[in-house]
């Protein structure tokens, strides 16, 4: 049986680390970074027979807009549904009721967070952006 819990001390920060520095959005982040990102948001573990097996965390002001990032989960438990339980959980959760936008990036997991009711942006032309160096240059185009 999968646990979801949000009490942030239960997280194993060496394995939440070592999981988003090879990630393709963060790769070689620092622990210090990462840290900082946990303790500024909402983060969300999930456990299974105690052992820490995924990792997920929204930015939020608990009322009208949260940014779900970071969802991972261990190679070992893949294809078992926990990232979007992870989604569902914050999606679902009381805190977050009558949030009125919840966003998530990513590459290649539509159709899981389709399923959860997450769409296309509605109006791409109204979202901008602003990249430090560092951020452009790991989006920059593969040669």
């Amino acid at each position: 049986m999968i646990e979801f819990d949000d009490n942030p001390a239960r997280l194993d920060m060496a394995r939440v680390h070592g999981w988003l520095s090879s990630s393709y959005w963060s790769p070689g982040i620092a622990r210090d970074l990462v840290e900082k990102a946990v303790r500024g948001s909402h983060p969300l573990g999930a456990y299974r027979d105690g052992e820490q097996i995924g990792f997920a965390r929204a930015v939020t002001d608990h009322a009208t807009f949260a940014w779900i990032a970071d969802v991972w989960v261990d190679q070992s438990a893949r294809g078992q549904g926990i990232g979007r339980g992870m989604v569902r959980w914050f999606v679902e959760h009381p805190e977050f009721a009558g949030i009125r936008r919840i966003a998530l990036n990513t590459m290649d997991a539509h159709g899981v967070y389709a399923k959860l009711g997450f769409t296309a942006l509605h109006r791409p032309n109204y979202l901008m952006e602003r990249l430090s160096a560092d951020a452009q240059a790991l989006l920059r185009p593969v040669q």
